[in-house]
């Protein structure tokens, strides 16, 4: 920051809980002297939540290498701290310079969590930004959101000038060079716009109309003359095209993931049908081992850290991973260092891969079987056996772990009492095996900890046209669960059923969201992610005062021939594939990966014009 910056915020400082969220000159932080370019980069959501983030790591490194342009960092201050900033008009700012975010050309939004959305309007509020991108001038930046959210950006397509969809890698250097050139060419706002629409991969939404029916139906959503009529996301066709970020910012604060970490791979082809990540991640691109390997003890020797995550949505999938386990330990041997892995998959966990992972350390470990019983795991494509799961819990407790952690999922589609009930009895199972892996003695150790999530329907997938359970049989269904599981040594958790309804408001919800979003913001709805802040009171409220029934879009179940709010934006699986992947679930049918099995005809390969990568190099069966 320049001194007259800080010291206005520095005055701030002592009134706040955690001002280490408001300081700048963190080990690796960009200083960049000149540039005629600025962007600022906001997670919206805390500074010790928002460091954890790595797409916000990689945007930052790929603009900063660029010539002439600075990219900064951008955290929503906590309740305290807002407060402050608005009573001392104090507008938001980057953490690198002290400036003032309305003063960038360019102000990229991630979209994380859809429980995020007022978050959003908040940070605009601070900084002095219209909140609807129709109401901005020539002197405001442009509003760039991306992320997991914006697959289904509608609802909050009225708050963002343009969205990406995909990945930012390549894009995001695009998207400035092009605003750059119109910039210093001299176009308006609106044609600046006109230029980034040309992109591959941005959705401009003031170029797009929804069109309803005299009953309010949703019957398109038509494109401006010249636009794209679909949108379809950025690939990146092959990881090792760009190092992983090895000199990351290095926070003074703990922080969620306070470690190095490395992505290893990209996408998930193991088809489980309530998750969206799984589809629009598409095609599984692998690093290579060597590449890991050298960016792993990069980013180990830049940081200081004496812990390295390997990351990605199922890291155990990764075809090389007992040779990068092995010879990062190797390589870290003596060091004081471990290596995580944070998304273990039950079918692909050996006993060697337990001994090779914690670098010692046996702090716990997590699976996800989703669902109790054969049946609905076969109905979702979980591709998970009951003796798979007690065969590695056998094999992780052999190695001398004490804890597990299991996700499940209750209300997914065709699930019954039975399906319930036999979480029960499959935790159950799973403590009577580890139990007798271990000496009588040491069996006071051993906790299972059991998460219980809401299925959300979400865009994208083959469960998008399923409702959500009313919350009243979402309440009825977790107190039988709560009434049949075991006690000893058994921790149950549960994703509150009013949180996971909003969610599948937001992730199902079309543009009439907006004034709803608008609305709860209005009246005191921010940072509602946070248990100690969500009140769905106020979002009952704010849904009324618009006009829309929250519990329609939530509730309701969509026919498969019925436009959705999203069909204008591809993730390249095709809708036919979603419909008979939705129809196999029917059948419990299950579908195998293609990524080892043999093309299963999704069509993103050949929609996006990219294939499968493993790490040695071999292309994926199609």
């Amino acid at each position: 920051m320049s001194s007259s910056e800080w010291e206005r915020v520095e005055r701030l400082l002592n009134r706040v809980e955690r001002p280490a969220r408001y300081i700048d000159h963190e080990w690796g932080a960009s200083r960049e002297p000149g540039f005629n370019y600025r962007a600022v980069l906001l997670y919206p959501d805390t500074y010790e939540l928002g460091m954890a983030n790595q797409a916000i790591s990689i945007l930052y490194e790929r603009l900063n290498a660029a010539d002439e342009v600075l990219a900064e960092r951008c955290f929503l201050p906590w309740i305290d701290m807002a407060a402050a900033m608005r009573e001392e008009d104090i507008p938001l700012f980057g953490l690198e310079t002290g400036l003032a975010v309305r003063d960038a050309d360019l102000f990229g939004i991630t979209l994380p969590y859809e429980l995020t959305y007022t978050n959003i309007l908040e940070a605009l509020d601070l900084a002095g930004i219209p909140l609807r991108a129709r109401d901005r001038g020539e002197g405001d930046p442009v509003v760039l959101g991306g992320g997991p959210c914006a697959y289904n950006p509608e609802p909050i397509a009225e708050f963002f000038d343009a969205i990406l969809i995909g990945e930012g890698e390549e894009a995001i250097l695009e998207i400035a060079n092009v605003h750059r050139r119109a910039r210093d060419g001299g176009a308006d706002r609106v044609g600046i716009l006109r230029e980034l629409a040309r992109l591959d991969g941005v959705y401009v939404p003031r170029f797009y109309q929804p069109v309803r029916d005299a009953e309010g139906a949703l019957t398109g959503v038509v494109a401006d003359t010249g636009i794209t009529p679909v949108v379809n996301k950025r690939v990146l066709a092959d990881l090792d095209t760009f190092r992983a970020p090895t000199c990351p910012v290095v926070p003074f604060m703990d922080v969620v993931h306070d470690r190095a970490s490395v992505e290893i791979l990209r996408g998930c082809t193991r088809g489980c049908r309530f998750c969206q990540a799984g589809m629009v991640y598409r095609p599984v691109r692998e690093r290579s081992a060597d590449s890991i390997v050298r960016d792993a003890i990069a980013s180990l020797k830049c940081t200081g850290y004496d812990e390295v995550s390997l990351t990605s949505l199922s890291t155990t999938d990764h075809s090389q991973l007992e040779d990068v386990l092995r010879r990062l330990t190797r390589r870290l041997e003596g060091k004081g260092i471990s290596v995580s892995v944070p998304s273990l998959r039950v079918d692909a966990f050996s006993i060697d891969m337990a001994r090779l992972v914690g670098g010692g350390r046996k702090s716990g470990l997590t699976f996800a079987p989703e669902a109790g019983t054969q049946r609905l795991r076969d109905v979702i494509n979980k591709n998970v056996t009951e003796e798979e799961l007690l065969g590695t819990v056998r094999h992780a407790f052999d190695a001398g772990w004490r804890r597990v952690k299991l996700y499940f999922m209750l209300g997914l589609p065709t699930e019954t009492d039975a399906d319930v009930l036999g979480i029960s009895d499959l935790v159950r199972k799973v403590s009577d095996e580890a139990r007798s892996c271990v000496e009588p003695s040491q069996r006071g150790s051993i906790r299972i900890a059991v998460s219980v999530s809401v299925f959300v329907p979400k865009a994208h997938t083959p469960f998008q046209w399923d409702p959500q359970l009313p919350r009243d049989e979402i309440g009825r269904r977790q107190d039988l669960l709560r009434s049949s599981m075991p006690r000893k040594g058994i921790e149950l958790s549960w994703h509150e059923a009013d949180v996971s309804f909003l969610e599948a408001v937001m992730a199902r919800g079309g543009r009439e969201i907006a004034d709803a979003i608008e609305a709860a913001w209005r009246t005191g709805a921010v940072f509602d992610a946070w248990t100690e802040r969500f009140d769905i009171g106020t979002w009952l409220g704010a849904f009324a005062s618009v006009g829309v029934d929250p519990a329609s879009v939530a509730v309701g179940e969509k026919s498969s021939n019925e436009i959705l709010p999203w069909d204008h934006i591809s993730c390249g699986v095709s809708r036919a594939y979603l419909a008979r992947e939705r129809e196999r679930a029917s059948e419990a049918s299950t579908t195998s990966d293609c990524s080892f099995d043999g093309c299963t005809g999704c069509d993103a390969c050949d929609e996006l014009g990219v294939e499968i990568v493993l790490g040695g190099g071999t292309r994926g069966a199609r």
